[in-house]
């Protein structure tokens, strides 16, 4: 992390409003009439990498579910081989 800030500070810090219109400056010229191009493929990057995250999620709480069920159906077949009734320890 310090080589990090090294780097940082060796070029003077965060880019400000100056630096920030200088890069735009230049991005348009190196990239000129390709920039909505490559903004229309980022976008659609980004719409993607969300689909991806979402449909993880979803995955994920999917096998916990799973997961929970099985080990409630576990704990089920566990008492009932070994004569465990929960009605007569409840009581007494």
């Amino acid at each position: 992390m310090t080589e990090y800030m090294q780097y940082i500070s060796a070029w003077g810090g965060i880019p400000g409003g100056y630096e920030w219109i200088v890069i735009l400056v230049v991005a348009l010229l190196i990239f000129g009439r390709r920039l909505p191009e490559i903004a229309r493929s980022v976008g659609k990057s980004l719409t993607e990498f969300k689909k991806g995250i979402k449909e993880t999620e979803e995955v994920k709480d999917d096998l916990a579910n799973n997961v929970k069920e099985i080990k409630d159906d576990v704990v089920s077949e566990a008492k009932d081989a070994s004569g465990i009734d929960e009605s007569k320890n409840a009581m007494g």
